[in-house]
């Protein structure tokens, strides 16, 4: 081929994009991120550390290194800083346990074709109810996601110096952004609103970031249950909006912003998409998951976000980069 003819090397590697989620998730399950990070930088070293085959462990250095996730200098490993920053255990902001949790969804997507047909799930897989034990195991592991947003929310909203006051989060889950936010501000409140058994894993979670003193939980479904009235400074809907319609995000944009105190403020962050839908790409790609797996749900505009958010009664509202999300404050 010659300079200027298209090769099928990036179609192949989408083609097989599943490679780099089994590769990813089976080096997150023998923490070899982790093993890496504290020196163990050979095959035969990560092998005997996470008490695998020799074989295993360099066919995965292999595909890590396709990824782009290691580097190698002079026959040694390392992670990259990405890897380093968020696949080593016991970080902040870890997402290795999700790398682990998405192995068991790959199935999922061989429903698609059959979804796109239908505009929306095929079956009913019964994963959003109260009482569903895979909380138990997708909470915590979709917590670490948060971490960034929850600490560029923090800085825009200027929680660190702001006081006394009361933050409501509706369908917190594992109640990271108030662990972030009550451990920046040391004298604000925060009341999550959830389903009973996902608040006894959010109450496990901040009683070990040390918070638990000042984190109260309201057991309900945020569609039915009263959020009060100017009862808040601050108002939290993250990572919700792309699982509901448009007319129902209004509903609740409105409720919330009864729920606020005079000049106070609702977060809302998601995976928001360009007004022409030109990017950027995870929201793009993300909105394949939603409908795989909601009846109305989708990656909405900022556009969409804004007129919503005016129909509930809010004029001040701005953007804020969280990637790969999006923070819009409104008040």
């Amino acid at each position: 081929m010659t300079d200027n003819q298209p090769t099928p090397d990036s179609v192949l590697r989408l083609i097989n994009g599943y490679w780099a989620t089994g590769v990813l998730g089976a080096a997150a399950a023998h923490s070899l991120f982790t093993h890496l990070e504290t020196g163990a930088d050979t095959a035969a070293l990560l092998a005997a550390r996470a008490e695998i085959s020799e074989r295993g462990a360099q066919t995965l250095l292999d595909g890590l290194v396709g990824v782009g996730l290691i580097e190698l200098h002079a026959g040694r490993y390392r992670n990259t800083p990405e890897a380093s920053a968020y696949l080593v255990e016991g970080k902040p902001a870890s997402l290795s346990s999700f790398a682990q949790l998405k192995l068991k969804h790959m199935g999922s997507l061989r429903h698609l074709a059959d979804v796109v047909r239908a505009g929306g799930p095929v079956s009913d897989p019964a994963t959003e109810v109260a009482d569903n034990p895979h909380w138990e195991e997708v909470v915590p592991a979709i917590a670490a996601q948060s971490v960034p947003a929850a600490t560029v929310a923090a800085e825009v909203l200027g929680l660190a110096g702001a006081g006394e006051i009361s933050i409501l989060d509706v369908g917190g889950g594992s109640g990271i952004y108030s662990g972030v936010w009550l451990q920046a501000n040391p004298a604000a409140r925060a009341t999550q609103l959830d389903w009973e058994p996902i608040n006894a894993i959010a109450r496990r979670l901040l009683a070990e970031r040390g918070v638990a003193d000042r984190f109260t939980c309201i057991d309900g479904d945020f569609h039915t249950t009263d959020f009060g009235t100017a009862a808040y400074d601050i108002a939290l809907y993250s990572h919700i909006a792309h699982q509901e319609g448009p007319e129902d995000n209004v509903a609740v944009f409105a409720r919330l912003r009864q729920a606020l105190r005079p000049g106070g403020a609702l977060v809302v962050c998601d995976y928001v998409v360009d007004d022409d839908r030109s990017g950027p790409a995870f929201p793009l790609i993300f909105a394949s998951e939603m409908l795989l797996k909601s009846k109305q749900g989708g990656t909405w505009r900022q556009a969409d976000y804004r007129d919503w958010l005016i129909k509930a009664g809010f004029t001040d509202i701005s953007f804020h980069s969280a990637p790969p999300a999006t923070l819009v404050v409104a008040r």
